[in-house]
Formats: C-alpha cells, structure tokens, sequence
C-alpha cells in the first residue's frame, strides 16, 4: 500500500471517526455499553460468586453483547450515504471504492475499541479484589476487538446493501446470530443428533464462539487470529463488490 493511498484512508478514518463525537448517538452508545458491560458481568456473569480473580464473567458476554452492539454502530455506514445521495459525491472524489471502505471501516472499529478501552474500571476492580493473570486478561482484549471487527465488517456489508438503516441492522444482527450459533453448546448437541462429529466440528469452526473461546482464556493462535481476520477480509471485499456495482449501476 503507497504512502499516498494509506493517507487518504487515515483522512477519511479521522474524519468519520470525528464525526461520531460531533453526535450525541455515540455517547449514548457509550454509556449504553458500558451500563449493559457492567449489568452482564456483575450480575447475570456471577462476578463475584465465582470466587476467582478473572474477567471471565465480562469476556463470556462479549459475543451477545455486540450481537446488537456492533450492528447498531455499523448500520449508518453506508446506508446513510445512499439515502442521502453523498455515495456518488464520494465515489466521484479522488478515492477508490477499497479506500473509502477501508476508512470508514476503520473509524467505526477505532470507535468500538474506545468503548472497550472505557472498561477499564472493570480490569481495575479485579486487580484490586484479587491477583488475576493480566495476559489472560489482555489477550481477552485482543479477542473482543477482534470479535468486533468481524462482527463490524459483516455490518458494513448489509449497510452497502439498502438504504434503510434498520434492514441494515436487522439483517446483520442475523448474519452474526448465525456465526454464534453453529458453535453454541445447544445447538451443537442438538446437530450431534443426526449429524457426525466430523460435521458439527466443521460446523463449529465457522463459529465465533469457538475462535473467541481460546483467546479469553489467554491462549493466542493463529487460527483463531486468522479466522476473524478472514471474516473482516470476506466482508470487507463483497462491500467492495456490492459498492462498485452501485457505481457501475
């Protein structure tokens, strides 16, 4: 990538990243998250029955958290662009269509990587109530900023599809439904019926839950590593492919 295209994409980064503190939604967004981050780990995750010093109880919500979350946060993309007519302004500007998606998907993860950051108080308490394994606990971040990637570039996706934002959301609130559930304990016993173990493994292996499992408990692979960046990459791509067909159209 040329120095030049790189700062392009860092323009339209800071400026969309800008642009979600000049409205109010992002700080109603904030607080909505950390309220619900605080409400799932201390009192639906046990946080204090569990009798140990870890953040189990905050990174085992994290999937069903940004189920909504992060679509909320994607859906406006690119939907808003096309009902508001400003896609072809942009699309016609010195940008190509992988800059502006690079950018904009960029500002948005930048976003959800300060929301989590603010759950700093959560990493304090624990320190201060015990002695838990900080690597774990940094490892758990990576996975969550990672878990929010993916499930941001499947929200951009479905944001270049229709101009309604709330299709946006639904649909992509859907599409991640999805890749929980093929690993979900139920589920999977429920395919282990009349499926073989082969299958529901591979079924399994589509799974955010199975990818994100490993690394809150610490343990960085690179197949974890590489599967939420092949679902950013795959996304990312058909919102490319969806845009330019826009364009062309």
């Amino acid at each position: 990538m040329s120095m030049s295209a790189w700062s392009v994409i860092r323009t339209i980064a800071k400026r969309e990243l800008a642009a979600y503190f000049e409205s109010p939604v992002a700080y109603v967004f904030l607080v909505i998250f950390l309220l619900l981050a605080g409400f799932f780990t201390f009192t639906f995750g046990g946080f204090f029955d569990r009798g140990e010093a870890s953040l189990a109880s905050f990174f085992g919500w994290m999937p069903w958290l940004f189920l909504f979350l992060v679509p909320a946060v994607g859906m406006r993309l690119w939907s808003d662009e096309r009902r508001l007519g400003t896609m072809e302004l942009l699309l016609t500007l010195p940008v190509t269509a992988w800059q502006a998606i690079l950018g904009k998907f960029l500002a948005s993860w930048a976003f959800l990587a300060i929301a989590l950051v603010l759950t700093f108080p959560v990493v304090i308490t624990v320190n201060v109530l015990g002695n838990p394994d900080n690597g774990v606990i940094v490892c758990g971040y990576i996975g969550s900023v990672l878990l929010a990637g993916a499930y941001l570039a499947l929200s951009c996706m479905t944001s270049a599809m229709t101009r309604n934002q709330v299709i946006s959301f639904i649909v992509a609130v859907m599409l991640c439904l999805v890749l929980i559930l093929v690993g979900f304990t139920p589920v999977t016993d429920l395919l282990s019926r009349w499926a073989g173990p082969g299958l529901v493994e591979v079924a399994a292996g589509f799974s955010v839950l199975t990818h994100f499992d490993g690394l809150q408990k610490g343990v960085i692979d690179s197949r974890d590593l590489l599967y939420f960046l092949s679902v950013m990459v795959f996304a990312l791509f058909t919102t490319g492919v969806i845009i330019r067909g826009h364009r062309a159209g």
